[in-house]
């Protein structure tokens, strides 16, 4: 006697079903895992893990800071590009700003613990902390000496058009200098803390000022990567870090050249994505090589 035809139908959905649960959520996932521990293969499957002297140290595949307590460079290493995530490498807070280009303007709020920076101030100071630490110019079109976006909020008498009638220095407060002093032949103000300047009208005018058009500081050095994680840097980077580093262990910066381009590896296939230097393999051979005296 043939079942009703529901219940073939459920029968048959409960057999693929079955079949699929055992393809897919264990020979499937054991074969991966078996593929994993293959020689050659076992040390990505665990993370590509570094050790020293037996000490977990990092992983090949995930960037890191190389600070000290109170968050500064330490000058001795290489240091890694920005990161978006959590305070900083955080692998489980994995991530970008989604900030974009139209983040020109500072949020001042009185209270100082909840202003917010911009993407362009966010760049802007970190090139300038760039320079300062390798001693390169650090300046960028649209920023400020200062290390902030240089953006003014224009007032003119009759909303868009006619007489300017103010002029404000949007992301830059007291005791700052404006970084111009007028501006077609107005005063230029600080801004005020807690005041939005675009919703009272002000028409939001980034200034590029007299930087080079090819900044010295390259475009990895100052903004982070989309997951926040990125172990690598560009070579024009790690360039302008070789005088630092090599000042800062007695070395020849032919010989901390030699290093960086040991630890750059080339594009994808020959054509995908560019040259990267990895930092952490790369500070590793200098302790190694050349350890700090």
């Amino acid at each position: 006697m043939r079942p009703p035809a529901w219940l073939a139908a459920h029968l048959a959905a409960l057999r693929a079903l079955l079949v699929f649960t055992v393809l897919l959520g264990v020979a499937y996932p054991l074969t991966l895992v078996a593929v994993g521990r293959l020689p050659g293969l076992d040390a990505k499957t665990d993370g590509s893990l570094l050790t020293v002297d037996g000490r977990t140290v990092g992983s090949t595949l995930i960037g890191q800071s190389f600070t000290d307590a109170d968050g500064d460079p330490v000058p001795r290493y290489f240091q890694s590009r920005p990161s978006g995530a959590g305070d900083g490498y955080d692998p489980t807070a994995s991530g970008a700003s989604n900030l974009g280009p139209e983040s020109v303007l500072d949020t001042l709020a009185v209270d100082p613990q909840d202003s917010t920076r911009s993407l362009l101030s966010q760049v802007c100071a970190r090139s300038r902390a760039v320079g300062l630490l390798d001693g390169v110019d650090g300046r960028r079109p649209y920023c400020t000496p200062d290390g902030v976006g240089a953006v003014l909020a224009v007032f003119h008498a009759d909303g868009l058009t006619g007489r300017i009638t103010r002029v404000v220095s949007v992301n830059q407060t007291a005791p700052a200098t404006p970084f111009v002093t007028s501006w077609q032949g107005v005063p230029v103000e600080l801004a005020q803390p807690g005041e939005d300047y675009r919703a009272a009208g002000g028409l939001i005018t980034p200034v590029r000022g007299d930087a080079p058009a090819h900044p010295a500081v390259p475009a990895d050095a100052v903004t982070a990567g989309g997951s926040g994680l990125d172990p690598h840097i560009s070579p024009a980077y790690a360039g302008i870090q070789v005088a630092r580093v090599a000042r800062e262990r007695g070395a020849d910066p032919a010989v901390v050249r030699r290093l960086v381009a040991e630890h750059t590896t080339g594009r994808t296939l020959g054509f995908m994505g560019a040259p990267a230097v990895n930092v952490l393999t790369l500070n590793l051979a200098l302790d190694r090589s050349l350890p700090a005296r």
